[in-house]
C-alpha cells in the first residue's frame, strides 16, 4: 500500500484552516531528529534588537512554534507579533494568527501551552524574569551577563535546579570552534599549566546622569524600569520602536555592568573555560593601582592562576611553553617559540582564513588529546537539543553565574578601590573585606529577588 505524506506546508495549512494551532505536529513533517508530539512551544519575552535575532533563528527551525511575544514597547511587540503570524502564513499559504502580544511577561509565563522561554530583556530584569519562568515550569535562553547582581545569580541558580528546568545562557562564543579549540588546547597542557590570562573587555558603568526627554506614546516607562530607581525617560535607555541599534542602557549601573558585564561574559566565560574553572570564583580581587583606571584589576585563584583585566581585546592564555590568543574570528599559538598559528587582528582577518588554521592546530595538537570539551556548533539548537535529554546545555545556568560572580568582583573593585577576599563555598566575601550590601541592590515597588 503505498502512503503519502502531506508537506509542511500542506499540514499546516489543513491545521490553521480548521481553526487549530499546530503546537506538537507529527514528527515526521518537520525532521526526521524531531519526534512525535515534541515540538518546542516558545515565548519571546524583550523583543529588543538582539532578540529580534534570536526570533528569525528560532522561527526557521522546523523544531519549534512561536506563541507569543512580549515588550513593553508596543511598537516592538506589535512587529514582533506580525513578523512571527506573517511567517507561519507564508509557510502553511493561509492565513495564520496564533502568535499573541502582551505588555506583562508574567501574563505570557501563565500560559501552560508554552515549553520554554527566549529572554531578552535589559540586564537589571534578567533575574525576576528567569526566576518566575523557572517557577513557571518553563525552560529557558536567556542573554548575557546572566544578573545585574552577585547574590541574583546564585538565586537564580537556585530556582532552575529547584524547578528541574534546562537554562542557556546566551554566551554563545562555547559554540564557536575558534574558542573551542584555545580551550581544549589550554586544557591538554600544549603550552604547560596555565599561569596567567589576560582578559580584554570594556570599562565599567557609571550612574546614570541622562537628562529628561519628552515621553513618546506606546512606551510603559515604568514597566521598563522595574526594580531600578525611578527616573525621566530618556531614549538613549530605550530608543523608541523598532530600531537598528544595540542601545546604550548598560553603560550606566541601575541598568547594567558597562563593557565588564557585557563583552566579559563572554570573555571571562571563556577564561574560566580554558583553565578548567568554571566552578570557582577568584579568592582575591586587587584593585588597579589608580582610583581612575579602567583596567588592570587583577584576580587570584586557589590553585594560583592570575587573571588580568586587560587593554588588549580578546583573551590570551599564557604558559611556560608560549601563549594561545583567541577572539571573534581570531587565533593565535605559539609554542616553544615557534609560531604556529597567526591570526590576531581584527585587519588580518578581513585576507586571512582561519579555517587552515585551526584545522592545522587541531590536527597537530589535539587528534589524540586526552582532554576533550563538550562541543556545540549551534549555540541554540544546543539548548532544543537538551530540553529534549533533559541535560545540561553547554553553558548551563551555573556557568553563567559563576562568570557574572568574576564581572561584578571586577565591577565592585573599580566602583570600592578596595582589595576583595571571596569564599567560593558561601558565595560571600572573606577575610573582612567587602559588604554585603554589595552583593545585592536595592528594588523598587513590587520587584525583588
Amino acid at each position: 500500500m503505498n502512503h503519502t505524506h502531506p508537506t509542511r506546508r500542506s499540514f499546516l495549512k489543513a491545521t490553521l484552516v480548521a481553526g487549530v494551532a499546530p503546537l506538537f505536529l507529527p514528527g515526521r513533517i518537520w525532521s526526521a531528529e524531531v519526534t512525535p508530539n515534541n515540538r518546542i512551544a516558545l515565548g519571546f519575552i524583550g523583543i529588543g534588537i538582539q532578540s529580534r535575532g534570536h526570533l528569525g533563528r528560532f522561527l526557521s527551525n522546523p523544531g519549534v512554534q512561536v506563541l507569543a511575544v512580549c515588550d513593553v514597547d508596543t511598537t516592538r511587540r506589535e512587529a514582533a507579533k506580525k513578523r512571527t503570524n506573517d511567517f507561519y502564513t507564508k509557510q502553511a499559504d493561509t492565513a495564520y494568527k496564533g502568535c499573541d502580544a502582551y505588555n506583562d511577561f508574567r501574563e505570557l509565563l501563565a500560559r501552560k501551552d508554552i515549553d520554554a522561554v527566549v529572554v531578552g530583556t535589559p540586564d537589571h530584569w534578567h533575574a525576576i524574569v528567569d526566576i518566575a519562568a523557572a517557577n513557571a515550569g518553563k525552560d529557558i535562553y536567556a542573554e548575557k551577563p546572566l544578573t545585574e547582581t552577585i547574590h541574583e545569580a546564585w538565586s537564580l541558580v537556585s530556582a532552575v535546579r529547584k524547578n528541574d528546568r534546562v537554562f542557556q545562557v546566551g554566551s554563545q562564543q562555547r559554540s564557536s570552534r575558534e574558542f573551542h579549540i584555545a580551550c581544549e588546547l589550554a586544557r591538554n597542557g600544549v603550552i604547560g599549566k596555565i599561569t596567567h590570562v589576560s582578559v580584554g573587555v570594556g570599562s565599567p558603568a557609571k550612574p546614570c546622569d541622562l537628562p529628561e526627554e519628552a515621553m513618546e506614546p506606546g512606551l510603559d516607562w515604568d514597566r521598563w524600569l522595574g526594580p531600578a530607581p525611578m527616573r525621566p525617560y530618556n531614549s538613549i535607555l530605550s530608543p523608541r520602536g523598532v530600531h537598528n541599534h544595540f542601545p546604550a542602557w548598560r553603560n550606566y549601573r541601575e541598568y547594567g555592568g558597562g563593557g565588564v558585564t557585557d563583552f566579559g561574559a563572554h570573555h571571562f566565560d571563556i577564561a574560566h573555560w580554558g583553565t578548567g574553572l568554571d566552578g570557582e570564583n577568584p579568592i582575591e580581587v586587587t584593585p588597579a593601582p589608580g582610583d581612575k583606571d579602567v583596567r588592570g584589576v587583577k584576580f587570584k585563584f586557589a590553585n594560583g592562576v592570575v587573571f588580568e583585566h586587560a587593554k588588549e581585546d580578546g583573551i590570551t592564555f599564557h604558559g611556560p611553553g608560549g601563549m594561545i590568543y583567541v577572539n571573534r574570528g581570531r587565533f593565535g599559538l605559539t609554542v616553544k617559540g615557534v609560531d604556529k598559528g597567526h591570526l590576531f587582528t581584527a585587519e588580518e582577518a578581513k585576507t586571512v582564513q582561519i579555517g587552515p588554521i585551526l584545522d592545522a592546530v587541531e590536527k597537530e595538537f589535539l587528534t589524540d588529546a586526552p582532554v576533550k570539551l563538550y562541543r556545540s556548533t549551534d549555540h541554540k539548537q544546543d539548548w532544543l537539543d537538551a530540553i529534549r535529554s533533559r541535560q545540561k546545555p553547554i553553558c548551563d545556568v551555573a556557568i553563567g553565574a559563576n562568570t557574572v560572580t568574576t564581572c561584578h568582583l571586577l565591577n565592585l573593585a573599580y566602583y570600592h578601590h578596595e582589595k576583595l577576599q571571596w569564599d567560593n563555598v558561601t558565595k560571600n566575601f572573606a577575610g573582612g573585606t567587602g559588604k554585603p550590601e554589595w552583593l545585592t541592590r536595592e528594588y523598587r515597588g513590587e520587584w525583588k529577588v
